[in-house]
């Protein structure tokens, strides 16, 4: 797909109001944001609208208040801190429909910011109403998203609007895409793929799609264990889907005929319990003892693993190889994503990493900022690794 961007727009957008929508459903403690990596990420959006002349107008959701008024979710606390970022005062409307949002529109005045009140708080967002999303567009004369995140969603304010006001991507929206294009889309080959967690059956549309795409693909995490009970490694007290053991063999098959070689496990660190800094063993997959619990890869594993990466041109990254947040079964994770961190700081590798847990484990290994890049979509993040259409993405096509 090819998308309209904000270079697409008019060099004078003076007397034009921009809706924009960003995901600010951010970390909040006791009335305040924990953490503004998201409001961070809408400045560049921003800043070119404004630097064109026109009025930005953000929508956002907060929560789940399922269509009611919740005090608890509104967007009015983040007006202070988004008013820091940008250096200027930011007006906030009550409400993100009718007089409220647009009297203070008008007080933002030409080249203003206005966060209006969260979209959720109405029933007809999550709806995709056409009436809801004809108010919405009432306050603006373009559309721009720049939520990746909420791509996933067909609600009005993520896919409905762009489809009755002229719609782009904005700055952030477009290095997600342009990432996830140079990780899947039109790749350098070899591509290799690691896929870690808890679950196979959590996975299964992402493993299904991968085997098609990748030249390699690396399953770690609780996830590996399933796959290699399914080939009869005795995995003894550790997670294990037991019942998927077809599945998993029907995902090996075919990534067989697909010409996507796997990579398993060949050693694994054990332990009696998931605890820090209790006793553990390397342990080759043929003297797993029947209390054993395998936590994370081994080193054989994770040499293989780096072996993999060196000789890859790109890497995509989905869930970590064991249970990180846990010392010490977060060394495979930690070595394995700083080789790969080294290897994209170097140019050698495109390395594109995204999901909640991986998010975490990059940070934990002190490594994310040398990725090619990472993505805190989420939700949309997996469903586009999965093959999916993303409502909100599709949309903005041009």
């Amino acid at each position: 797909m090819s998308f309209r961007t904000l270079d697409d727009l008019p060099d004078d957008l003076g007397g034009k109001a921009a809706l924009v929508r960003v995901d600010f459903n951010v970390p909040m403690a006791d009335g305040a944001v924990t953490d503004d990596t998201r409001l961070r990420a809408a400045l560049p959006t921003i800043e070119k609208l404004r630097a064109g002349g026109a009025s930005v107008v953000l929508l956002s959701h907060f929560d789940r208040p399922k269509g009611k008024r919740v005090p608890s979710m509104s967007l009015q606390p983040l007006v202070e801190p988004l008013s820091k970022l940008l250096g200027m005062a930011v007006s906030f409307g009550t409400d993100c429909i009718g007089p409220a949002a647009a009297e203070a529109i008008h007080a933002a005045g030409a080249g203003g910011v206005t966060l209006l009140e969260n979209v959720r708080f109405h029933p007809g967002e999550e709806a995709n109403d056409a009436d809801f999303i004809a108010e919405l567009a009432q306050n603006g004369d373009l559309y721009v998203n720049d939520a990746f995140s909420t791509a996933h969603r067909a609600h009005a304010s993520t896919e409905g609007l762009a489809h009755v006001l002229p719609a782009y991507a904005g700055e952030s929206m477009r290095r997600e895409l342009d990432a996830l294009e140079a990780a899947l889309g039109s790749p350098k080959r070899p591509v290799l793929g690691v896929v870690g967690g808890s679950k196979v059956s959590s996975k299964l549309a992402l493993l299904d799609n991968l085997v098609g795409k990748l030249d390699r693909l690396a399953i770690g995490g609780g996830m590996a264990n399933t796959f290699l009970a399914a080939q009869g490694v005795d995995v003894g007290a550790s997670l294990c889907e037991h019942d998927l053991a077809e599945t998993a063999r029907e995902i090996m098959a075919t990534a067989k005929a697909a010409g996507c070689e796997l990579l398993l496990p060949v050693d694994v660190v054990t332990a009696k319990a998931v605890k820090p800094g209790i006793d553990h063993h390397v342990r080759a997959l043929d003297a797993i003892q029947p209390d054993d619990m395998i936590l994370d890869a081994g080193p054989r594993t994770a040499a293989a693993l780096k072996a993999a990466m060196d000789a890859s041109a790109t890497v995509i990254w989905n869930g970590p190889l064991g249970v990180f947040e846990v010392p010490p079964f977060d060394v495979a994770t930690v070595d394995a994503a700083r080789h790969a961190a080294a290897l994209a700081r170097a140019g050698k590798l495109v390395a594109v990493a995204g999901g909640g847990d991986t998010v975490a484990a990059l940070n934990a290994a002190a490594c994310t900022d040398d990725f090619t890049f990472v993505s805190t979509a989420g939700g949309a993040f997996l469903e586009w690794m999965e093959g999916k259409t993303l409502p909100g993405v599709a949309a903005l096509a041009q």
